[in-house]
Order: structure tokens, then sequence, then C-alpha cells
């Protein structure tokens, strides 16, 4: 399969796994990222996502044999996007854990994950202007919010790539390490997240990640509902009881 599920604990390995075609996206790879997503969202033991890839390339973005074929539109589905994954409505966290090259639709496919793992060989961009396209699949405002105005449009409108140290730097990437340490790194940052109670990390996250387009009342009311819907939860007795108890709490994610 060209994107593959794999598990641990309570964590899923999404694998892009076309290394032949530097995991350029096809209408397969599409179709199985949105299979594997689906999966990833409807399995309650499953409480974060790593998407990762085979080969040197984490993805090359659009497969242009599909596009010159005239099949681009099966590039993208109609619940997650380009790739069955940039508009994707995620309710778990999602870490890319990336070693190779991430630009053009590759690099949008990052920007749509939350958190980022890089290797020092990495680097990101949309070099799309050079070959009179548009990054279309989220690029063109992602990167922006992610590493501020005058970097962003200056990348958006030249085309050139910045290293993962600069991303860093900036705010995009979370962590830079050596290649055969992302995995490591990524699994690390998960095991992090899982040692909170899931319920409230997603809860938390949705409110977050609209950070910098709702306004603040909004905020305050997206805050106030998710709160509501956790204090229903199993997991909100369980935290202050196992505070008090002088113990790990044990989340069950209900």
């Amino acid at each position: 399969m060209p994107v593959e599920l794999t598990r641990d604990g309570h964590i899923a390995i999404i694998t892009l796994n076309r290394p032949e075609a530097r995991n350029a996206i096809n209408g397969e790879m599409a179709q199985t990222m949105e299979a594997c997503l689906d999966e990833f969202e409807n399995d309650p033991d499953l409480w974060v996502g790593i998407l990762t890839a085979e080969g040197t390339v984490f993805c090359a973005g659009a497969d242009l044999k599909e596009i010159n074929a005239g099949n681009g539109g099966a590039l993208s589905t109609k619940k997650g996007g380009f790739g069955g994954i940039v508009q994707r409505d995620r309710t778990k966290p999602l870490i890319a854990a990336i070693t190779g090259t991430a630009v053009a639709g590759g690099c949008e496919i990052s920007l749509s994950c939350d958190l980022i793992v890089a290797s020092h060989e990495t680097v990101f961009g949309l070099p799309e202007v050079k070959r009179s396209l548009i990054a279309a699949a989220g690029g063109l405002f992602r990167l922006p919010r992610a590493i501020g105005r005058a970097v962003g449009m200056e990348m958006i409108m030249t085309g050139d790539p910045v290293s993962a140290q600069r991303a860093y730097e900036l705010g995009m990437v979370n962590k830079v390490t050596s290649a055969d340490k992302v995995m490591d790194e990524a699994r690390a940052l998960a095991n992090r997240i899982t040692a909170n109670a899931p319920l409230a990390v997603q809860a938390s996250m949705q409110v977050a990640r609209n950070a910098f387009t709702d306004s603040d009342e909004d905020l305050f009311r997206a805050g106030n509902v998710k709160f509501a819907g956790i204090a229903k939860s199993e997991d909100f007795r369980e935290g202050p009881l196992a505070f008090i108890e002088k113990r790990a709490p044990v989340w069950k994610g209900k």
C-alpha cells in the first residue's frame, strides 16, 4: 500500500510508502491516506499520530504524470483535499517526522500537521511559482502563519527553500536532529503527549489551532464549550483523584 498505518501502543504511525516516485501524491496515495486517517480518528485507543515516509524525499508534492494525464482531480479526496490530508478535519494531534526534502505539496502536507520533527538535511519550500503554478493546498496561508509574514512572503514569491534549522528558528519546526534520530525524537514527543489525558489534549489542540484566525471572544467561547465537554468525562475525575492519591493517572480516553 502506498500509505500504511501501524500501531505502537497509543501511537499511530502513518507511512508514505512510494519512495520510487519520491512519495509524490497520486490518486491511490490520496485514497489510502484518507483511509489511514479514518482508522486513526475512529480508534479510541489511538491518541497521537506520526506521519513519516520511506526514502530520501518526504513528499515531492503532486505526481506530475497524473496531472499531465488529466487525472489531477484524483489527487484530492472530498474529506481531506490534496493528498487526502491538507483539508482533513482532525481531532487528534499529528506529528510530521521528516528525514528528506519537503517541498511543494510535501511542504503543504507537513504544514497541515500539528508538530514537526525534521532532520538537518531537510529543506522546506514552495517552488510552485518557478513553474507558473500556485501552492493551492494550504501553503499560501499556513506558511506565513508558521514562520511569519516577512519570510513567508519571501519564500512564496521567490520559490526559494529554507533549511530545517532556519524553519526551527522561525517557529515552524519543533525539533531538528540527525536523520537516524528523527523517528526516535518523534516517538519521544508523542509519548510526552500520550502521558496526558487524551480528550483534554484533543480539546485544547482544537482551540489552539484557531489562535491566529478567530477573535478572542470566539476563542473564549470555544474554550468554555470544550471545558464543559471534558468535565463530563471519566478522565476529568481521574486527574484530580490521581493527584490527591499521589499516583500516576490512568487515562481511559472517555
